[in-house]
């Protein structure tokens, strides 16, 4: 029997380039503990929002939208998903929650089902994202998702120091973070 690397997937709910919530994926990626590779996927801010009519598993002769099946793929690929999410007016950014709409199709069967799922994330209040980060892991548990509850990551970007994304105490918990997602699957091949 031999060892293979968990292989997740992160998506991220900012669609700025230069986010502190994509530096924290792309952190995720880089500082990836032994044994687990993370890949940042892209593309959310160009996907069609969900719609029925757009929807082979629902409607007859729809065709997905550009990009949906590579999304699709990429989540259905991996062995675990970490969603990194800014706050945006008290909740999740609506290019994530388009992209969890996406991945719970078609109903009982979509790419997130029965994947641990993990959610970390950035924001500027003295929470931290925490209503962000709760309404994301209901909507992805909704969606079919296993929510890894051990996974809670939240910074609080006003209060970040002068190292930024090179902070000690940060890139652990983001390391942590991974590792405690990774754990959750099974990797014996």
């Amino acid at each position: 029997m031999s060892e293979r690397n968990v292989e997740i997937v992160a998506l991220v709910g900012s669609l700025r380039r230069a986010s502190i919530n994509r530096g924290l994926a792309e952190l995720a990626a880089d500082k990836a503990p032994a044994g687990t590779a993370v890949t940042v996927v892209d593309g959310l801010g160009h996907l069609a929002f969900y719609s029925e009519d757009d929807d082979p598993s629902i409607a007859s002769g729809a065709t997905l939208p550009d990009g949906v099946a590579d999304l699709r793929d990429a989540v259905a690929a991996a062995d675990a998903v970490l969603l990194v999410t800014p706050e945006y007016n008290g909740t999740m950014p609506a290019v994530l929650k388009n992209a969890i709409d996406w991945l719970s199709r078609p109903y009982g069967a979509g790419a997130l089902s029965g994947k641990p799922v993990g959610v970390i994330g950035a924001a500027l209040g003295r929470f931290a994202g925490t209503w962000s980060r709760e309404d994301t892991r209901k909507s992805v548990t909704i969606a079919g998702g296993h929510v890894v509850e051990e996974v809670e990551f939240g910074l609080q970007t006003s209060a970040m120091s002068e190292a930024g994304l090179g902070d000690a105490e940060l890139v652990a918990g983001v390391v942590d973070a991974v590792r405690r997602l990774a754990d959750e699957v099974s990797v014996a091949v």
